[in-house]
């Protein structure tokens, strides 16, 4: 007889539902959202379990790794197809989505996710930190900007360096104008200095990372695009093929097709949206700035002449994709091709 478990995880606690091969329900419990506290529970629940299917959220990964350090049989589960085959449930409950998930990993109707390793788990979070104080930077200059505005003090075109000195010369002479500058520049400027220190340290990741070093030989990718994609594809090995990559990172059109109807759509935009902006982003770069001799640019160039320079950029972004996980792979570095000479005509 096989056995299979599901897993639902909140802050606190998890439900936890045990099924045999003909869905019967064996045994369900509520256990601590805690490795060791899972570990025993399995431990002593007294059958083997072919599977256990743990949707895949901010807890799961901490989760998995103990759990499969452990000698269990764990799959990390893709957590848009839980919830599509739980559309059908009219009751939601956290007993009720692990009795689903033991159900899904009886029928084997799942697609499994790959759970990154520790170092990218790392590289993942101090670029998530990055991104976060760079978009509170912005937010206190344009709040900055917005309550000056009121009192028709405008700020104008000003750099980062010389913004704090346009403030203070806006507000002089008014106090309540001034105390305001005063504590929001005071807020900028720790931002400001914690976020040149999160991208010092990442200059310093990418200079050790012999992968990040290969993906930054390619034109338009930089320390935040390399070391975005390293983290994201972690293990080049889990994609069958690199064509597959694009489609990973949502930037392959969607599809539907039912009898007569036959609609290709915009890109898909699942998977990791970080990974997606940084590719449009190099892709960007790519197409507006000169860069010698690159096949890519060339061929983003003649995709813009016949579907127009915004799709020719999503449309490099997604080779883009290919073309690094390629390099990941195989471990080469980015050739740029020399521009051929256009054919001289023969004379008459």
């Amino acid at each position: 007889m096989e056995y299979y478990a599901g897993i639902d995880v909140s802050l606190e606690s998890a439900s936890v539902c045990v099924v045999d091969q003909a869905g019967a329900i064996v045994r369900e419990a509520k256990v601590a959202s805690e490795p060791e506290a899972l570990i025993g529970w399995f431990g002593g629940l007294g059958v083997p379990l072919s599977r256990i299917g743990l949707e895949a959220g901010p807890l799961s990964q901490w989760l998995f790794a103990a759990m499969v350090k452990a000698g269990l049989t764990v799959e990390l589960l893709e957590t848009r197809h839980v919830r599509a085959a739980f559309k059908t449930m009219p009751v939601k409950t956290d007993r009720n989505d692990a009795r689903g998930i033991a159900q899904l990993m009886r029928l084997g109707w799942f697609r499994p996710v790959h759970c990154k390793s520790l170092p990218a788990q790392e590289v993942r979070a101090l670029l998530t930190a990055r991104k976060l104080l760079q978009g509170k930077l912005h937010d206190i200059e344009m709040s900055l900007r917005g309550i000056l505005r009121g009192f028709g003090l405008k700020v104008g075109e000003t750099t980062r360096r010389l913004f704090e000195g346009r403030v203070r010369e806006l507000v002089e002479g008014q106090p309540t104008l001034t105390a305001i500058a005063g504590a929001l520049l005071a807020a900028r400027a720790v931002l400001a200095r914690e976020l040149a220190g999160l991208e010092k340290r990442l200059r310093g990741l990418a200079r050790l990372d012999p992968r990040t070093r290969l993906l930054m030989s390619t034109p338009g990718v930089g320390v935040i695009v390399a070391l975005t994609f390293v983290a994201a594809i972690d293990d080049p090995g889990r994609f069958t093929s690199s064509r597959a990559v694009g489609a990973h990172f949502g930037l392959t059109p969607k599809k539907y097709q039912s009898g007569e109807t036959d609609m290709t759509g915009r890109i898909s935009k699942i998977g990791d949206g970080s990974v997606r902006w940084v590719l449009y982003e190099a892709a960007n770069i790519i197409l507006s700035r000169p860069v010698k001799g690159s096949s890519l640019k060339r061929w983003a160039l003649a995709v813009a002449k016949r579907a127009g320079r915004r799709k020719a950029k999503v449309a490099l972004a997604r080779k883009l994709a290919v073309v690094l996980h390629r390099m990941l792979a195989d471990g080469t570095p980015f050739v740029a091709e020399a521009a051929k000479p256009a054919p001289v005509a023969a004379a008459a």
